[in-house]
């Protein structure tokens, strides 16, 4: 260790920033539990009342991970009181509401900048808080739909295919909005300036065409599915079964990976040119010939150790189990619960070790004193404190 570098610190990069996420679904709720998995302080203000029956079990919601919860009635003078005076000694609050909904609260980013000036107010939405759809209804499939993004996804002659939704919520949304978080929230450490942060799923996910856009003007993308080098219009990037039905991925790109997947896939035999097009069509089916004289696992140890690009596609149940994912400790277990692990990695601020899914209102009492908000009793009336054991 040289003499410039520092002492790990295993609270995580984002130690002492303090966040407020106003309870969402989707987007919101992962890009602030990113922001905790790196240290943050997240408090997360959960609705009194009850769950929605499409909620999941709380235990279980992993979005939720890292995070403390305090249950706030909005529709009281005190509860949106309480959310002002959060945001008062917040360094961010991440809201996922509809355009207007958080000002018709009298919690919007006008009430909370006029309290703190330094504030970063990320919004995250489907459509963006100006447009003709911003009031509109939608999620991630209709998100996509008018980006192109989903119009690209799916093989030759067949229908768009949905990506979970991974692309557009996680991908467009989220990770968008934590990216503009942080830069924001570095503007307010040198300006003293807070601001907000717009995020919108379709903007984020249009972002993530980009190479795309380029390799279209160069006339190295054709506007249809199935059909190009990295949409499955190549036989070798694609998938392919093997004789248990199982699949392997292949991404022999290069030609020397290419050189190399073929010498062990099919040794001595004479395959079409790789990029030999108009026979394309028969090197897919002699690959997917070969695939099918073993079984992913037989296939997997083949390629072991090789630069042929080929890899099983494992279930989410047997992701973690993989030797080289084991080894990072790419997944972890929380209260006998299988997760993702935090990422990325940091050499100097390592984030602690995972807590499970904040309980709806679990903090409340903990929070108010942690962020120097008094007695329980000043913010609800000597009533039960919600989600406390009394």
């Amino acid at each position: 260790m040289g003499p410039e570098a520092s002492l790990p610190d295993d609270r995580g990069p984002l130690h002492g920033l303090k966040v407020v996420e106003l309870a969402g679904i989707g987007p919101g709720p992962f890009a602030a539990m990113l922001l905790a998995d790196l240290g943050a302080d997240v408090v997360r203000v959960d609705r009194t009342g009850p769950r929605s029956p499409l909620a999941v079990d709380p235990r279980f919601d992993l979005l939720n991970r890292g995070k403390r919860s305090i249950a706030v009635d909005l529709k009281r003078d005190r509860g949106r009181e309480l959310v002002l005076a959060l945001a008062e000694r917040a360094d961010a609050v991440i809201e996922g509401y509809r355009p207007g909904v958080a000002e018709r609260l009298g919690i919007g980013p006008e009430a909370a900048l006029a309290r703190n000036p330094r504030l970063v107010y990320g919004r995250m939405t489907g459509w963006g808080q100006d447009g003709p759809l911003a009031a509109s209804a939608g999620h991630d499939i209709t998100y996509l739909a008018v980006t192109g993004a989903l119009h690209a996804i799916g093989r030759a002659g067949g229908p768009p295919q949905v990506p979970a939704n991974l692309l557009g919520d996680f991908g467009g949304g989220s990770l968008y909005l934590v990216v503009g978080l942080l830069a924001a929230l570095r503007e307010a450490g040198r300006t003293g300036r807070g601001q907000v942060v717009d995020a919108a799923i379709v903007d984020g996910a249009a972002h993530l065409t980009t190479l795309l856009y380029g390799l279209s003007a160069s006339g190295r993308w054709r506007d249809e599915r199935g059909v190009n080098l990295l949409d499955t219009g190549a036989p070798f990037y694609d998938v392919y079964p093997a004789a248990d039905g199982r699949h392997l991925a292949v991404g022999a790109l290069e030609p020397r990976f290419y050189a190399e997947f073929i010498r062990l896939l099919a040794p001595g035999d004479d395959l079409p040119d790789q990029y030999d097009q108009a026979r394309w069509p028969e090197l897919r089916e002699r690959i997917a010939a070969a695939f099918a004289t073993r079984t992913q696992q037989e296939w997997a140890l083949v390629f072991a150790g090789t630069e042929a690009c080929v890899a099983p596609v494992l279930s989410l149940g047997e992701a973690a189990g993989h030797p080289h994912l084991a080894s990072r400790g790419t997944f972890a277990r929380v209260d006998g619960v299988v997760q993702p692990a935090a990422a990325p990695r940091f050499s100097a601020t390592p984030p602690g070790p995972a807590r499970p899914p904040a309980l709806p209102g679990a903090h409340t009492r903990e929070v108010l004193a942690d962020w120097g908000l008094g007695d329980a009793g000043d913010w609800f009336d000597g009533d039960a404190v919600p989600g406390s054991p009394d």
